[in-house]
């Protein structure tokens, strides 16, 4: 009941960016968005422009604003902000996060020693982990989450085929694709992780919403 009801509060923007509208308001790697809700929090997976983007995560900052992210976005942005590491916890506006290991295994874009990262935000009660751009690593079977967003589009990510291990190490209850339909991956890679885990874990494909 607690996560259908977090889940009718998670607007996907497109790409690998998300709101949580909840008791705090959380923005995931904000890309392309309209202005939208002020947040609490932004988490910003790592600096490559579709993820860290200083315009955008400007168009929902406020005063009271927390940036978390790791030391290469740390760089491009402005405003209060929290540099983490993987492994490192940190509880802003009393939600509590936790940075986790974004990496690739076969290929070059994200490399395991820039220490890039996903989270796992604990919302309400709900455990959500957004994977950021990573591959299926072994680091997975350590994480306990309620919601996975996961990308699916291959190429800079892990594929589908690839998203489906991923969500049955971390056997969450609900898996949101990302990371397709933007600048690489289409709506097929979602619907393939869809119908690869029917009857295993409840997979939504969220609309496209904006701001």
């Amino acid at each position: 009941k607690m996560i259908e009801d977090l889940l009718k509060k998670v607007t996907w923007l497109g790409h690998d960016a998300f709101r949580i509208d909840a008791s705090k308001t959380v923005y995931f790697d904000p890309y392309q968005i309209a202005a939208g809700k002020t947040a609490d929090l932004i988490l910003i997976s790592h600096e490559h422009f579709d993820h860290c983007s200083p315009e955008d995560a400007a168009r929902v900052q406020g005063p009271d604003t927390v940036i978390v992210t790791e030391k290469d976005s740390a760089i491009k942005l402005s405003g209060n902000i929290k540099i983490v590491a993987p492994g490192d916890r940190v509880t802003v506006a009393g939600i509590s996060v936790e940075a986790v290991p974004a990496y690739n295994t076969d290929k070059q874009f994200h490399p395991r020693a820039n220490g890039w990262l996903g989270f796992i935000v604990e919302i309400d009660g709900v455990r959500v982990y957004h994977a950021g751009d990573t591959d299926a690593i072994p680091e997975m079977k350590n994480i306990k989450a309620d919601i996975a967003l996961l990308p699916v589009s291959g190429t800079y990510v892990m594929t589908a085929e690839q998203a489906v291990e991923a969500a049955l190490m971390i056997k969450p209850k609900i898996v949101i694709p990302m990371h397709f339909g933007a600048i690489v991956g289409s709506d097929d890679d979602a619907v393939k992780l869809k119908t690869a885990l029917q009857g295993k874990i409840d997979v939504r494909i969220l609309p496209r919403g904006n701001g």
